[in-house]
């Protein structure tokens, strides 16, 4: 037998205008769609559910960071006890690795109240509005004193717009009024954080409390990637864990937004279940297709295959040739897989062209991310698991005698 290599003989096989009437037949097509659909279906699983879950963590970390540092007597409340928070605090918070940002904050609950309605709120002081800023809907963040940012939900509820004001009462000893005007609205989809957070500058919310300037509920630290959150929550901890108050109590408590919305995240991963679900489902709807084109492709070729064997090739080179012709089809499956499933997954993208319940799902349509080590992994994945359920129907070709090739000749 000539020293062909079998990868050689395989391309020209397929290439060859034999091989393209061969893989026009509708067995062949049915196989090879089965697995751009299995490709596609598995690669929009994984934008989609990524997708989802870093947009519902950046809008619960929006609301109230990646790790907060509070009072050890935490009270699982809003009505947080004051810490002590010095300048060189704040200066070792921000210098852990992955930490991108520590800022104090003052949360307050209170209760807004117009002539016909009221509504439960929790005011909460901040210097830093890029969340907020990116999700107001009308008007601006607040700037003047005694300004507020609201949710185009509590406003609706109350029949107020921007430039309305309205009164807020708090209840500590005593009850406390204060009058703010609406300087804008926001909404993040996020329904109930949204009814609850009414948001104004620190200095409101400090003047409020009556604090001194180092007096704050607690520090907001947020991470420059959600895979080092326990990491770096656990660094926080140790570094502040031997502060001490005056009866030798521990002054500061560490908390993730995980621990503090764990019906959320237990949710989301349950996400990380359906993902395994449907991608085995996929490799074996895909596995299955391109075993059927597999068996037609030997079967198409049992006279290639008779002569082969006249000629002195063994049943392993013979094996070769059709376990790369049928991985070029199934390169040709992932290729347009992908590319299908890209494409659906990028017009979804910019366009947001399907939608959500934002009450339901806390976003107003189907995000989309692109993971490209999450993508990478699955389309190897896909192509070694497709080439190792070949192994076994390839043996068909031991099967295949050329004399009864010749005798049916």
């Amino acid at each position: 037998m000539p020293n062909v290599p079998e990868i050689v003989l395989a391309t020209k096989l397929y290439f060859s205008q034999q091989g393209k009437a061969r893989h026009s037949r509708p067995a062949i097509r049915v196989a090879l769609a089965g697995m751009i659909v299995g490709v596609m279906v598995m690669i929009l699983t994984v934008c989609i559910v990524v997708g989802f879950k870093q947009t519902v963590t950046a809008k619960v970390a929006g609301f109230g960071a990646h790790i907060q540092l509070v009072s050890f007597d935490n009270n699982n409340t809003y009505d947080l006890h004051p810490i002590e928070v010095s300048d060189s605090l704040l200066q070792r918070l921000s210098s852990f690795e992955h930490v991108v940002q520590a800022a104090p904050f003052i949360t307050k609950p209170g209760m807004l109240k117009t002539d016909s309605a009221f509504h439960g709120i929790v005011l909460k002081g901040t210097d830093y509005w890029d969340f907020f800023a990116q999700n107001i809907v009308e008007g601006t963040v607040p700037e003047k004193q005694n300004e507020v940012l609201l949710s185009r939900q509590v406003a609706q509820q109350l029949h107020l717009s921007v430039g309305d004001a309205i009164n807020a009462y708090y209840v500590d000893d005593d009850v406390r009024a204060r009058r703010y005007k609406i300087s804008g609205l926001y909404d993040t989809g996020f329904g109930q954080f949204d009814e609850l957070f009414v948001i104004t500058p620190l200095r409101d919310a400090r003047r409020l409390q009556g604090w001194d300037e180092h007096t704050y509920s607690g520090v907001e630290i947020l991470v420059d990637d959600i895979r080092y959150l326990d990491e770096t929550a656990d660094r926080i901890y140790f570094a502040t864990v031997n502060h001490l108050d005056e009866d030798g109590y521990n002054v500061y408590y560490v908390q993730t937004l995980k621990e503090q919305n764990s019906a959320i995240f237990a949710w989301l991963d349950l996400l990380d279940m359906n993902v395994v679900v449907i991608i085995v489902l996929m490799l074996l709807v895909a596995g299955f297709n391109i075993v059927s084109g597999l068996i037609i492709l030997i079967l198409d070729g049992v006279q290639l295959i008779g002569t082969l064997k006249a000629l002195g090739a063994d049943n392993r080179f013979v094996r070769r040739i059709f376990l790369t012709e049928a991985a070029l089809l199934i390169g040709k499956g992932v290729l347009w897989g992908n590319m299908i499933g890209l494409g659906l997954a990028a017009i979804q993208y910019f366009s947001h062209i399907v939608p959500l319940e934002a009450a339901t799902y806390y976003v107003s349509y189907v995000p989309v991310a692109f993971p490209l080590g999450w993508l990478v992994a699955l389309n190897i994945l896909t192509i070694l698991v497709s080439l190792l359920i070949l192994l076994l129907p390839s043996m068909i070709v031991t099967k295949i005698s050329p004399a009864k090739v010749m005798h049916f000749e």
